[in-house]
This record gives structure tokens, sequence and C-alpha cells, in this order.
């Protein structure tokens, strides 16, 4: 089975949503060795990555030394675990990787790992000790943020040190965060690492193996990854939007299950019992079967044990938020839509018409780029699509006489590539969306064949950073027709690449019941807009860029990835433009916004957050003095800011609705700015 996706990076959702289907739990311990389906696994990567990779890059030295610094990088970000001889050790073998893979041997992961596990333990030991010691917080010493700027401690003196810091970072965090300090922080900090501890012990072979095997894949570029069969399953309930469960979505906090959201219709929302800051610890299946202790169990066995078929049902043993005893509830697990991704459209007033009556503007919040892959497959009438649901906003808009669109696209990270050229199609009458060229260097023109529009008046796609791969297509096509104007950060992701999900199982063994071994996504492509330029690491530029921190976040954009293909163009498609915007129009908007958002106290406040954002990752160190750490905090803490975006972008089950605030504002004032354009064109 191969299926063609343009979709975000992977960043690592902050929680879980509760899914669908029992999966039996590993027992807890570390990684036993290498399975047997491990085999087949690694050899059938080590097979399709030189075949099928748009670079055709060999599986080569070159390729096992990116691995292993990924691989190195995936369990020690920070440089706080390993020694410098460790590493300097794993390198030297670092050449064994393509050949090991090449025969289906991943040892070479788990003698690492073991070493990891040794390492962590000999921290989580340091760090308790450390907890427990006097910190002079008077002292002007600093800590550095930036892992580049650091080498991996050589001695044991060198790790106590780092460590010391890392510790007294932690208390101050807290002080300033929950203002808890004393006996309070040193107790949450000692559950925090003994939690961490035993977390990564539970560590089972299929995340090991997917750990491993991903490193090698990023090796060819970002976006190429081994799925496990559990990751591949959660990408499939995420293209459906639904999944079968309690409906809840779950954050791991200091070793504790905490309910961070309640999704709307949910089962437990009917049950009314369970809350947002609940804590789930304990779970058992059926009305009568023995709970499970979940307390230090990893998010993700959590998870599987609260997943379940509709109909059955879950006991859950749970902490309530606001204090009180344990309770115990149980809860029938029901088939739940994530109507949190969908598609919404809302309507807003504002301005004068000629006839006096106010505009209507109509807003849609687009997350992603969604289908039900294995509806369409089956040709299911009703199958979940993008198109399908932003279609029918459309035909309400016009029913209550909107007099433009605003499409905002600033949390999409991709997905479906057949559905972000259908959804174009809803703007443009017919003609190329995209052009997509493959490792010979054909290039494939793809068409928007239905010669119907759904909406053909003013249009305005507002982009972030986070707008990558099949967004880009839209805006890129958008933009290049001249059919509307691109507004918000200064440009894309710049994900200009298109994967192939390839089902292992289905490739090794060509049978409607074939083992699950998972999937590799791999890159076969890179996309073109009608114009023939690339979006891959440059993306689509905004026609009028609105300040904004996500615009500065370091590390988000495809061209900060390690690996990353690189920009490229071809020969322009026979398209031909469908809208009036020009240069002159874009610098007159673009003239009329900057007027209001220097007069803005919301945008001056945002711009004040960059200049200081900025200064604090300019300078790669944080303060480890007590009062200038607080004051550098009650400016702007750069780490949080950059958390709280994360967290916006993989928040599920949240979103209520299409709210105003100042940003939609202002893009609200450009669209009436252009409506008043076009008013004063047609009277010329």
């Amino acid at each position: 089975m191969t299926r063609i996706l343009a979709s975000r990076p992977t960043t690592g959702p902050i929680w879980a949503v509760l899914l669908c289907l029992m999966v039996t739990i590993p027992a807890c311990g570390d990684p036993a060795g290498p399975r047997t389906q491990d085999r087949h696994i690694a050899q059938s990567v080590a097979l399709l990555l030189p075949r099928q990779h748009l670079t055709r890059h060999p599986l080569d030295a070159e390729i096992s030394h990116r691995a292993m610094g990924l691989f190195l990088k995936s369990l020690d970000p920070m440089k706080l675990y390993f020694y410098q001889s460790d590493v300097d050790r794993f390198t030297q073998q670092a050449d064994r990787i393509a050949e090991e893979v090449k025969k289906g041997d991943i040892s070479l992961a788990y003698e690492i790992f073991s070493v990891y596990l040794k390492r962590l333990d000999e921290r989580v030991a340091l760090a308790l000790e450390l907890i427990r010691q006097p910190h002079d917080f008077t002292k002007d010493e600093e800590i550095i943020r930036d892992p580049d700027m650091l080498s991996y401690p050589k001695d044991t003196a060198e790790a106590q040190e780092r460590w010391r810091k890392r510790i007294k970072l932690d208390l101050l965090v807290l002080k300033a965060d929950k203002e808890m300090e004393g006996q309070a922080a040193v107790e949450k900090l000692e559950k925090r690492y003994t939690s961490l501890g035993k977390r990564m012990h539970q560590t089972d072979d299929e995340e090991l193996t997917e750990l491993y095997l991903t490193a090698i894949c990023e090796s060819y570029d970002p976006h190429t990854s081994y799925m496990s069969p559990e990751t591949l399953e959660n990408f499939d309930i995420n293209m459906r939007l639904e999944l079968e469960g309690i409906g809840a979505a779950l954050q791991s906090e200091d070793g504790y299950t905490v309910v961070k959201s309640i999704i709307p219709g949910g089962a437990a929302a009917k049950d009314k019992r369970l809350k947002v800051g609940d804590k789930v610890v304990g779970v058992g299946q059926g009305e009568s079967g023995d709970i499970t202790d979940v307390v230090d169990m990893k998010l993700s066995d959590v998870v599987q044990l609260i997943r379940g078929k509709r109909g059955t049902v879950v006991r859950l043993e749970v902490l309530p938020g606001e204090g009180g005893p344990r309770q115990v509830y149980a809860i029938t697990r029901e088939r739940i839509e994530l109507k949190d991704n969908e598609a919404k459209g809302r309507i807003f007033e504002q301005g004068t018409r000629a006839d006096g009556k106010p505009y209507r503007i109509g807003v849609i919040d687009l997350p992603s780029f969604y289908m039900d892959m294995s509806g369409a497959r089956l040709g299911l009438s009703e199958y979940r699509s993008t198109t399908r649901d932003v279609g029918r906003i459309l035909e309400d808009f016009k029913a209550q006489g909107v007099d433009a669109v605003i499409l905002d696209l600033r949390k999409n990270g991709g997905g479906s590539l057949q559905e972000a050229i259908n959804l174009t199609g809803l703007f443009i009458p017919s003609g190329p969306v995209v052009q997509v060229k493959d490792a010979v260097g054909r290039v494939s023109v793809y068409d928007d064949e239905n010669s119907s529009v759904a909406w053909a008046g003013p249009l305005i796609v507002v982009i972030s950073k986070f707008s990558a791969s099949a967004s880009e297509i839209l805006a890129g096509a958008i933009q290049d027709y001249k059919r509307g104007l691109i507004v918000g950060d200064s440009s894309t992701h710049g994900k200009g690449t298109v994967q192939s999900l390839m089902d292992l199982g289905q490739q090794l063994f060509r049978l409607p019941n074939a083992p699950k071994l998972g999937a590799l996504k791999i890159t076969i492509q890179q996309f073109y807009r009608p114009d023939g330029d690339s979006t891959q690491n440059r993306g689509v530029r905004a026609d009028i860029t609105l300040p904004s921190i996500t615009d500065h976040i370091e590390d988000i954009a495809e061209a900060d990835l390690q690996y990353a293909l690189p920009f490229d163009r071809i020969e322009p498609a026979d398209y031909q433009t469908d809208g009036d915007i020009d240069s002159s129009v874009i610098e007159s908007l673009k003239t009329l916004s900057a007027q209001r958002v220097a007069a803005s106290p919301d945008f001056q406040k945002v711009q004040q957050d960059i200049e200081r954002y900025l200064a604090q990752r300019k300078s790669k160190t944080v303060p480890l003095n007590e009062a200038k750490f607080i004051s550098q905090v009650k400016e702007l803490d750069a780490d949080k800011t950059e958390r709280s975006q994360f967290e916006k972008l993989n928040s599920q089950g949240e979103q209520s609705g299409i709210e105003r605030d100042y940003y939609l504002d202002e893009v609200i004032n450009i669209m009436l700015d252009y409506l008043k354009y076009r008013v004063v064109a047609r009277s010329q």
C-alpha cells in the first residue's frame, strides 16, 4: 500500500488523544534486543531508501555518519548524559550502520541505548543529590542554553558541574513559573527526575527500532522516517479525524497522566465526571477487571490501555485535580469525531458598504488537509474530506451574503496532496495547481480539472512559519493566479517535498492480512508552484507581513533543519492569472496596514516581545542569578514562548471556534481596504 502525502515535519505532540483498538502492552523493562521482525523491517528500509528516495543517495558511509549524529542527538539533545568518550567510541563504529542495516542487524542501537540508560541512571542519581543541596542564587553565573556551543562532558567532574547548573535553573524556573520554592520545589524536581528514569527504562523494542531507523531515514532528508505500527495507526486516525475511545486529551506531567482537555461530544464529555486537571493513576478493563497502576508509566502505554472499541467499558482511577479522595469512573467508549481538527467557519461584520450595511467577512480556520483514505479507497460516498467540508462552508457563506473570505492556514502543517489540489480548485476556474518532479527529472503537472468555482470573490490566505507543504501548495497557487492576498508571517515553512507512505508488511508479503510492520514515509518527489518556483527551503512569501513571534522562532523553518533539500526551480506551467492582485494594490494595502500596526498597542507589544526574544536567543545563555533571571522572565521567557507556540500547534480539543483578536482584526481590516479598492477600481 502506497499513499502520497504533503504534510508537516514531525514536531512531536505535547499530548496524545485517546485512540482506538486495544493493543497488548509490552512488559516494562529495558529493550531486550532485536526482534525477529526487526530484521525484516531493517532490510526493507535499507532496500527502499536508496531506490525510492528523491536523491537516490546510496546507503553508504556518509549516511551512516549522519545517522549516528542524529541518533545520539535524539537521545541526548542537550548533551547532558553521554560522556565525550562514549560519543567518540560510538562515532568510531558509525561505519557499521549501513552494512549492518542492509543485513537486518540493528544491534548497534541496543548497544548505544544500553550505555544511554546507564548514563541516565547516573545522572538521575546525581540530580537527586544536587536537588537536596543548597544553591547560591546571588552568585553571578550562567548556563549555556545552545547545545551547539557545548561539547559532551569529558569526565565526572564536568558532568557534575553541568548538572549543578541544570538543577539550579530548574529551581529558578519553578520559582518564576508557579512561585514554588523551598521543600515544594525540591519534591517536585525529585518526582520529575525519578519519573524520567522510570519512563526511559520503559522504552520498548518497537520504539527503539523506530528511533534508530528514523535516524537513518532522516539522514536523507528531514521528512523521511520509519513509522512503527502504533505510529502508523495514530497517523491514520489523524487523517480520518475520528477514533474510538473516551474522548480526552492527555499530557504527561512529572510521572502523572493528566487530563489536558475533554473533546466535546465524546464519552467523557457526556459522562461529565472526568475534568481537566484530573490525574489518571489507574486503568481497568470492563466492569470488574483489575486496575493497572499507571503512575510513572509512559504516556503512549497509558493511551494504549484506555483506548478500545466502542461499546466496551474502561474504568479510570482518578485523583481529582481540585483535590479530594480517589475516584473510579466507568466510561463506555464511543466513536468520536475530532471536530477541532476539521474546517470551521464564522462570519464577522465590520465596516460599511455603499448601502450602509456592514461588510460580512467569512473566516475559515483550516488546521489540516485531512482525508479518510480508507473510506476513499473503499468508495464510500461520505468519507471525510477537507474539500467537501470547506465547500459546504463556502455555500453557507454565500447563502448568508458574505462579501469576502479569509482562509486561515496558520496552524496547518499539510496533509493530503490531493486535498490541497482539490481545495485550491474551489477558488480558481481550472488549470495547473502544482508541478511535481521525480528523481529522474520527470515533471508532472497536477491540474484542477473542475471548472466550477465555489468562491470567486475577494480572498485572503493567512500563513505562518507553521504552514507547511500542502498549505504551501494552496498559498503558492493562489498567489501565482493573483487570486488572493497572502498575509501573515514573512513566509511559510518551506517544505516543498512529497512523501510516499509504504506499508512494509504489504511491501514484503503482498498479502491481504500481511503482518503489521509499520511503514516507511519516504520523500519521492519535489513540488513546484505553477510559476516554476519550488517552495522548498524558501516557502511562500507573504504579500503583507504582520508582526508575529512565530516568524522568528529558531529551528522551525525548513532551512533550519539538518539535511534539508535545496531550493530549485523548473519551467513555468501553462496557466493564466485569474485575479486583480498586482504590485500596486499590494503596496497600497501594505502601507495602510503598516500605519495601523504602528498605532496598535497590541502589535507594539508583539514587536517589543520579538526584540526581547531575539536578544535572549542571541545571548545563547541564561542567567542563574535569581534577580537577573526573574527580571528576564518578567520581560519575556524565550524558552516558554517557544513551548507555548508549539503547544498551540499541537493542541487538540481546546478550540471551541474562531475568535476575534487583534491579529484577526488587522487581517479583516486589510480585507476591508481591499474591498474599498475594488469598488474604486470598478467605478473608474
